[in-house]
């Protein structure tokens, strides 16, 4: 069985080189493409405290979490994927990793026997550091496979997106 986590901003977003605003997030938009294509159950990453509207202002704020290895607090929890095999973490590239929202998720999880596969949008980054973070949080886990994409071009990457995921399957 599958499961794929993410976190996924709405709201601002930039898109190569100019601030837009989207109704849906761009790694929401990839999970569900994830989920269309091998099947599962989706978890969305939210915080307690919402970052910032502003786009800029939401950046600094992630970038403060990250050097206070910040966990933010969780409006509910993942207590336990026993019946999971195969786990999607999907979120954006947060100064080259994935927002710390994701460490908390992860971190309350044993991952022992799992297969994990990172996935990033972002707008020049690729996976980052995704691959290591998923080695350093999913104790236990194989990481497999992972794949970035551009934010911008989330919207018309369904076949890339569940090309790749049907790939993670065999």
């Amino acid at each position: 069985m599958n499961l794929i986590i993410y976190y996924s901003r709405k709201g601002q977003n930039y898109f190569g080189g100019a601030i837009r605003s989207i109704e849906k997030g761009n790694t929401e938009i990839c999970a569900e493409y994830i989920q269309k294509a091998i099947g599962g159950d989706l978890f969305e990453v939210d915080t307690v405290k919402p970052y910032s509207e502003d786009y800029m202002t939401c950046t600094e704020e992630a970038k403060a979490e990250l050097r206070a290895n910040a966990r933010p607090e969780l409006k509910k929890m993942l207590t336990d994927i026993d019946k999971y095999d195969n786990i999607f973490i999907c979120g954006p590239c947060w100064w080259g990793t994935y927002p710390c929202a994701i460490f908390t998720q992860l971190e309350a999880l044993d991952f022992t026997g799992k297969k994990v596969f990172p996935l990033m949008t972002h707008e020049g980054s690729g996976l980052a550091g995704a691959p290591a973070a998923l080695k350093k949080y999913c104790k236990g886990a194989v990481v497999g496979q992972g794949l970035a994409v551009l934010g911008s071009n989330a919207k018309s990457s369904e076949k890339t997106v569940a090309d790749w995921a049907k790939a993670q399957m065999r």
